[in-house]
């Protein structure tokens, strides 16, 4: 089984800024390219934090409002950015980064903790690579069910765990893995499931009573 890593589904020609880079560059930066969020990057091309969209219209929030609307409260912000003119100034610090050989579990559960919603990627000397979103990450799970079938059936079952196709049949549909039949050897029940949950692209695992077995499911092509 072959897990793909950040390194597979990551953006590898990332548009930066320095510290310096004044607001208005930022945000043509981010309207040329039509992106959401910039790293920003030190002389060495190592992150130091990311600035985005949210972190310009923030600034932008505190100024005077020119109908003389009064401001209104705010969920306030844990991450940096606000007031400033230049990207190190308004940028989210310090940056949360993601490495080149991580899986999708390991970037997406770094994603939560931090609340953020993409992870500059850095090699081994913290210099940047890469970056990777949300929606990068959510890529595995447009993989084809029969893709994601063959793998099951023949990388978990047979040649990982020894079991003939015959015996344990496979379905999937829309990422939906359905299993049906009989595992032989009871001890091995609770690595099957493990083992097909954690193909990419997998978004469910259920299975059938043993008797449905005697009605072989659809194979999806």
């Amino acid at each position: 089984m072959r897990h793909r890593t950040v390194a597979d589904l990551m953006t590898h020609a990332v548009i930066s800024v320095r510290t310096d880079t004044t607001f208005k560059d930022v945000a043509a930066k981010l309207a040329e390219n039509s992106i959401a969020a910039v790293p920003v990057v030190d002389d060495q091309n190592c992150p130091l934090g990311v600035v985005s969209e949210a972190d310009l219209l923030r600034r932008e929030a505190v100024q005077p409002d020119p109908d003389g609307h009064s401001a209104t409260a705010g969920r306030p912000h844990d991450g940096g950015g606000g007031q400033g003119e230049t990207a190190g100034e308004l940028m989210s610090s310090p940056a949360v980064c993601a490495q080149p050989q991580w899986n999708v579990v390991e970037a997406a559960r770094t994603m939560d903790r931090h609340q953020v919603k993409r992870l500059p990627v850095v090699d081994e000397t913290g210099k940047l690579v890469g970056i990777v979103s949300r929606s990068d990450l959510l890529r595995i799970f447009l993989r084809r069910d029969a893709v994601i079938r063959e793998e099951i059936t023949y990388d978990v079952l047979h040649r990982t765990l020894a079991i003939s196709p015959e015996t344990l049949h496979v379905a999937v549909s829309d990422g939906i893995v359905t299993l049906r039949g009989r595992i032989e050897q009871p001890a091995l029940h609770s690595t099957v499931l493990r083992l097909c949950q954690s193909v990419d692209g997998v978004v469910a695992v259920h299975e059938l009573p043993a008797d449905a077995a005697a009605t072989p499911p659809v194979r999806h092509s």
